[in-house]
């Protein structure tokens, strides 16, 4: 079931998003969508005709750098060891079409398109063979980063913090297998990043293990699984795609803060 976030007529709702290709319809749910089977009120309207909004505020968002191979290498990184994980700041979340705000501090900003996974159950200690099972869906991310600052602090907190530097959506899918989908990332149309999923250094399973052995992942914290080769700086005025086979686009727009 796809999942999202929207703003309708009367406000803001969550709703179950029906249809395929361009004919796409938000079903009106009546409660919270997240740990249960949800009820509807009866509404619905073309998508076209409500504004979609990030899914959920994530209550942590963990990143994990270098979990492509190809991308650790042109940046000049080895690959890791064990997995590199690091924090994003909730504030940074922003949803479909959202401006994202380029600060004046950094004179680069990159893209980096990624599958993000969406935790449900949680826990503390989760081993890989039960990680599925503490899994609610997947999403899209993109992991904005001021690529000058990160490489000038050395830590990532600075660099993947900044208000809107995490665009999530379009919605959640919670029929979903993401063992070996394509991820693609166009700017102003032109393709510029391409993978797929089966290329993680280490899959979605050891990143629950590791993580969760290292912190308790409470209901909606997101993991970030780490992005393909090819990230590129952002430019104002320019607008940024992020696809996930069977997921969805993500798409927003680059503007100066």
């Amino acid at each position: 079931m796809r999942i999202a976030r929207i703003a309708q007529p009367d406000g803001l709702a969550f709703a179950k998003i029906e249809g395929e290709g361009d004919d796409l319809t938000a079903v009106e749910i009546a409660d919270e969508p997240f740990g249960g089977t949800p009820t509807f009120t009866g509404r619905r309207w073309p998508l076209a005709d409500v504004r979609l909004l990030a899914p959920f505020l994530p209550p942590k968002i963990i990143g994990v750098g270098r979990n492509y191979a190809a991308h650790a290498a042109e940046l000049g990184n080895e690959v890791p060891e064990n997995p590199l994980i690091f924090f994003k700041p909730n504030t940074a979340v922003i949803g479909p079409n959202a401006e994202i705000k380029l600060p004046a501090v950094s004179e680069r900003v990159d893209y980096e398109g990624e599958l993000a996974v969406v935790i449900g159950i949680g826990g503390r200690d989760i081993p890989a063979a039960r990680a599925r099972q503490s899994i609610l869906g997947y999403t899209i991310a993109n992991d904005v980063t001021a690529r000058d600052l990160q490489k000038a602090d050395v830590q990532f907190t600075r660099a993947k913090g900044f208000d809107t530097f995490c665009p999530l959506g379009p919605w959640v899918e919670t029929e979903f297998d993401p063992s070996d989908v394509a991820i693609r990332t166009e700017l102003d149309g032109e393709v510029v990043q391409e993978g797929r999923t089966s290329q993680l250094i280490f899959d979605i399973g050891e990143l629950i293990e590791y993580i969760s052995a290292v912190m308790t992942l409470r209901p909606l914290d997101v993991i970030l699984t780490g992005t393909p080769a090819g990230v590129g700086p952002m430019k104002s005025g320019q607008s940024v795609s992020v696809t996930v086979e069977g997921l969805g686009t993500l798409t927003n727009p680059v503007a100066n803060r």
